[in-house]
């Protein structure tokens, strides 16, 4: 899959990452490769719960279950790379980009609203994903950490339409394209307010 063409049209993100952040990340790389490897695993656990909460959603199980499978493989391999490199899985930290995005989330109100967010949040989540994998897959020194990151963006990609299709399976499709531009609006100013930091994916 290319992206080549700019990632607003490609993702629909508003704010792209500042490109002084992929060095940064190359100074920090077992900050990075750490918060990559708890990034995959909590993308894993998150696919478990839904397919545990809608269980009734079957393309949602269908669809989910073997991202399960890809996303717990893609934590083995980052922690391949770490050991590889000598380099150790640091602690799991606080991610504050997630939880500026949680709070975001309609908490009460009807049961249809709180599954769109949770499908559009994993959507953006994905999206913003891509992105960087995108930045670091064009500018890291490191030829094979290059190729790494490319493989990792392509699939990102898919899984960041693969939310959006799921949203639209079971919410009208309208109301899905008006709440994921509030999502993309809001993105926006969290990433503006974020600190530029080289350990975190996010």
């Amino acid at each position: 899959m290319e992206l080549s063409q700019d990632t607003k049209n490609i993702l629909g993100l508003q704010l792209p990452t500042d490109p002084r952040w992929v060095n940064l990340a190359e100074i920090s790389l077992e900050g990075i490769l750490t918060d990559h490897a708890y990034c995959e695993q909590k993308a894993a656990t998150t696919c478990i719960s839904f397919v545990q909460r809608y269980s009734e959603k079957e393309k949602l199980v269908l669809e989910l279950a073997p991202i399960v499978t890809e996303e717990w493989g893609h934590f083995r391999l980052v922690l391949q790379e770490l050991h590889k490199r000598g380099l150790k899985l640091g602690r799991q930290r606080k991610d504050q980009y997630v939880n500026k995005l949680i709070a975001f989330q309609r908490k009460g109100g009807h049961y249809e609203d709180r599954f769109l967010d949770n499908m559009l949040m994993m959507a953006l989540i994905e999206a913003r994903s891509c992105e960087r994998f995108k930045r670091l897959s064009e500018g890291l020194n490191d030829e094979y950490l290059r190729n790494f990151y490319r493989r990792f963006m392509e699939s990102e990609a898919g899984h960041y339409t693969l939310f959006i299709e799921l949203a639209e399976t079971y919410v009208d499709h309208e109301k899905v394209r008006l709440r994921w531009q509030e999502w993309l609006d809001y993105e926006n100013t969290v990433m503006a307010s974020q600190e530029l930091r080289g350990d975190r994916i996010h």
